[in-house]
């Protein structure tokens, strides 16, 4: 049960962070195009690379707090269900070249992310 809560304390941090990025984003960069939700994930799928391999790979992550920031922090913080929403609000508005940048850029990056998070973390720890 203690790992439970606090995974759920993760996400409450994670979700934390992902509104108080997002709303820099809009702020800084402007409501037009959904910067917030794109950087976050990029970060999160970043984020979740260097954690998982680093955890995985060494004794420097134990187990139970792997699973806080993997589970807990990124899964509050990464927005693929807003990602999803906003995609769909721009294809209703029939900004289908703007859709399909989001799509492209979101899946790419967040991809890329991630690889580059493992790649980072391997120099670190391999």
């Amino acid at each position: 049960m203690t790992r439970f809560v606090l995974i759920c304390c993760g996400g409450a941090v994670g979700t934390g962070a992902r509104y108080l990025l997002g709303s820099l984003a809009v702020r800084w960069l402007g409501p037009d195009f959904p910067y917030g939700t794109l950087v976050i994930n990029v970060l999160g799928s970043f984020l979740i690379g260097v954690v998982q391999h680093v955890a995985l790979t060494t004794m420097w992550i134990p187990e139970t707090l792997r699973l806080v920031l993997a589970v807990g922090v990124m899964g509050g913080f990464t927005t693929y269900s807003s990602f999803s929403y906003e995609t769909i609000r721009l294809i209703e508005t029939g900004s289908w070249p703007a859709a399909t940048l989001y799509v492209v850029l979101t899946t790419a990056l967040c991809l890329g992310g991630c690889l580059a998070g493992l790649a980072l973390a391997g120099l670190l720890v391999d």
